[in-house]
């Protein structure tokens, strides 16, 4: 299994960014993804979520800003984050729990500034 995770950068506060994460090696359609971030200092905590079936869920943080998707022929799950703010400032990571273990992208930071 491999996550491959692609955007990121900086931003201005109110601005958007959007993350891409390409998997491999296992039946994608058939799991739920997860992005989850880490600021500095701080534990992991789950952002978004979509079940096998399209079912979201989101922080409170984030819901209304975020948008998580998927396209299954693509295998690819995408976090758009728009009305970003400082705060939303860490590495995020992709993640699935597979049929042999639980999965993480590279990271990616994302850097918003005020």
């Amino acid at each position: 299994v491999q996550l491959v995770q692609y955007g990121g950068g900086s931003a201005q506060a109110g601005g958007s960014l959007r993350l891409s994460c390409a998997a491999s090696g296992y039946i994608f359609s058939h799991n739920s993804m997860n992005w989850y971030r880490q600021a500095p200092g701080r534990q992991r905590e789950l952002v978004a979520s979509i079940t096998s079936g399209g079912t979201l869920s989101y922080a409170g943080s984030v819901k209304g800003r975020f948008t998580i998707s998927r396209d299954n022929a693509k295998n690819t799950v995408y976090l758009q984050m728009n009305s970003l703010k400082p705060e939303d400032t860490a590495v995020y990571y992709c993640n699935v729990d597979a049929w042999d273990g639980n999965y993480w992208g590279q990271g990616t930071q994302v850097t918003v500034s005020s």
